[in-house]
């Protein structure tokens, strides 16, 4: 049976309460009812929509998931660099707006096996979009001489503990942090020239 109007608005104002109640809490520290009453709902009602709060959390990483690689395709760039600026800018920005979820998910992948496969799964789908950028950098003529899967690898790595490092755990000691700009313009940099720097073309 499809879901009606009311059964809709009801699921996304748990969604939006348990992302608020994440960033005032922090995802291990909140309740189901603390979600429930920032919501207007009772705490019965949650279990018409979602088993436990790990399905919630859940649900809220498909969106973060979707938007980064919605964000990063949902154009065609003219240049590598501006297309590499655009990726390391989506997934900035969708971490940003999903910090609380995304820290829920790396405290629980550290506690539950289901969690910590799903972390990978949320960064297999990153590995997967940024390793067709780098084959068509290959198939373009630029040779980075590194194997392409594993530089994937490196470079998702690179992006999620740096918006971990400067989001979500107030930065590194003597190293002033950096505003979304400046983090993006040095990440983009990263990637870019490595990929794409000077003498890495045929």
């Amino acid at each position: 049976m499809p879901p009606t109007t009311k059964g809709r608005r009801t699921e996304a104002a748990f969604l939006d309460a348990a992302r608020q109640v994440f960033a005032e809490k922090g995802y291990l520290n909140t309740k189901i009812s603390d979600i429930a009453e920032t919501a207007g709902r009772s705490t019965g009602s949650f279990y018409n929509y979602y088993e436990n709060k790990e399905q919630l959390l859940e649900a809220l990483l498909e969106q973060f998931t979707g938007e980064v690689v919605e964000a990063s395709l949902s154009t065609k760039h003219p240049d590598p660099e501006s297309g590499v600026r655009a990726a390391v800018t989506a997934y900035w920005t969708t971490y940003r707006k999903y910090l609380p979820e995304i820290v829920g998910l790396f405290q629980m992948s550290m506690l539950d096996d289901t969690f910590r496969q799903r972390w990978r799964e949320n960064r297999a789908s990153g590995i997967k979009q940024v390793l067709s950028g780098l084959q068509g950098a290959d198939r373009a003529g630029y040779r980075v001489d590194l194997p392409l899967d594993v530089l994937a690898s490196a470079l998702v790595s690179a992006l999620e503990s740096s918006c971990y490092t400067w989001l979500a755990a107030g930065g590194d000691l003597n190293v002033a942090r950096p505003d979304d700009e400046t983090a993006i313009d040095v990440l983009s940099a990263i990637w870019y020239r490595t990929v794409y720097g000077p003498g890495t073309a045929d």
